[in-house]
């Protein structure tokens, strides 16, 4: 592993705590060089909600290939390009009474918030956005603006502006009424807070501690955006493509943002590949005025497109995504039992799941003892305090069943200490 270490910038993370090589992968599975396998309860970082060499995927990818279907197109007309809009509007748009212009923004995530946060100040011509505590967005300017971690936005190098952060659900453990600070400084004339452009918000805070906001908080806030008219931007890049059961982590919640951002699992392979969805009356945007060199990845787009068509022509995955995330909530409830002097607290929804430890230091050791038994996560939250759990959607019971039994073993090893 010398190479790394030697040539590699230390800003590397991962192979931190993880310090072997990689070789392969399948499914649920990540295999070293030496053939050893790991049970991925982190895929890509959400990244592979469909597992590593989907076979229908990467079958339709290689037929792709092999035909010599166009690879790189900015922002031209392809096949490719096509068959994925279609197949976007009629499995996933239309079935749920959503109307949306897509944007092809860039390859990431973090390009996909930048375009939401551009347009929504070009549309009401504010500069002021509003964001909420522990909130991730990404690690560009803007990204990192309307982002809560100080660590990420230390490294910006530069005054980060025109966002006010607001509590998030659950910030004051229910002490006050949802939104009576926010709404309080909207409607006083003194309070000096900028009339806001928009708000940023995303439905379960993935590196924020999988923090799962109640759909009762998510539809008053679609309800203030609506009475104050402020854009509602709902950042879906880690959670959706069915990371909560339904496509959108929004669904349950009955509200229709005015943009949504994916990324992620959108192109179903790990392929990069980015979304900003806006309503038709916000597209005020001239040809050109965002653009990018990577914005039309083909094979991601083809892989989507079986994605979709795979897993989202009926509802089987939502349904088998949220009844295998209350096997780990009623898994994780009897560990929260069987340790009351570890102050442990659950949390998340579908299969984007959390466990909260009373620091980082022990969150870490749970994850390093997962590892020395075949396992990856990784931990999130501001201090790392949160384990954190997002294995691949088509995981197996049994695959599930190992990964809990190794959570299950790794903090008994550490909390018996």
């Amino acid at each position: 592993m010398s190479i790394f270490e030697e040539l590699e910038s230390e800003v590397r993370s991962y192979s931190r705590g993880w310090p072997v090589v990689f070789d392969r992968a399948q499914g649920s599975h990540l295999y070293d060089e030496s053939g050893k396998p790991y049970l991925d309860f982190f895929a890509g970082a959400g990244a592979l909600n469909y597992g590593h060499n989907n076979p229908r995927l990467k079958q339709a990818l290689i037929d792709y290939i092999q035909r010599d279907g166009v690879t790189h197109a900015l922002d031209m007309y392809t096949v490719a390009k096509r068959d994925f809009l279609q197949t976007f509007r009629d499995r996933i748009l239309d079935p749920r009474d959503l109307n949306y212009k897509v944007v092809f923004p860039g390859p990431g995530g973090a390009n996909a918030v930048e375009a939401a946060l551009k347009l929504a100040r070009k549309v009401t011509g504010k500069e002021s956005v509003i964001n909420f505590t522990n909130a991730f967005h990404g690690m560009t300017l803007g990204a990192l603006s309307v982002t809560g971690n100080s660590m990420k936005r230390g490294a910006a190098g530069i005054p980060l502006v025109h966002a006010t952060p607001m509590p998030y659900d659950k910030y004051f453990d229910g002490a006050m009424p949802d939104f009576l600070y926010f709404e309080k400084l909207l409607e006083d004339s003194g309070s000096g807070l900028n009339e806001p452009a928009a708000v940023i918000v995303e439905g379960v805070q993935g590196e924020g501690g999988i923090n799962a906001a109640r759909l009762e908080w998510l539809k008053g806030l679609d309800d203030l955006c609506k009475r104050h008219n402020i854009l509602l931007i709902l950042d879906d890049v880690q959670m959706g493509c069915g990371r909560t059961g339904p496509f959108f982590s929004f669904e349950d919640a009955g509200i229709k943002p005015d943009i949504v951002c994916l990324s992620k699992s959108i192109s179903g392979y790990g392929i990069p590949m980015a979304l900003t969805l806006i309503k038709p009356e916000l597209d005020v945007w001239e040809p050109g005025e965002h653009n990018g060199t990577f914005r039309g990845i083909s094979p991601a787009f083809v892989t989507a497109t079986e994605a979709i068509n795979a897993y989202w022509s009926d509802d089987e995955l939502e349904k088998s995504t949220k009844a295998k995330g209350e096997r780990i909530a009623a898994a994780f409830s009897g560990i929260v039992e069987a340790y009351p002097e570890a102050n442990l607290v659950a949390k998340g929804r579908g299969l984007a799941r959390g466990l909260e430890f009373e620091s980082g230091d022990t969150a870490g050791r749970v994850c390093a003892e997962a590892f020395a038994r075949g396992m990856l996560m990784e931990t999130s939250g501001p201090d790392g305090e949160v384990m954190k759990l997002l294995p691949p959607l088509t995981l197996t019971d049994d695959e599930l069943t190992q990964g809990l039994s190794t959570i299950d073993e790794s903090i008994k090893a550490v909390l018996k200490k």
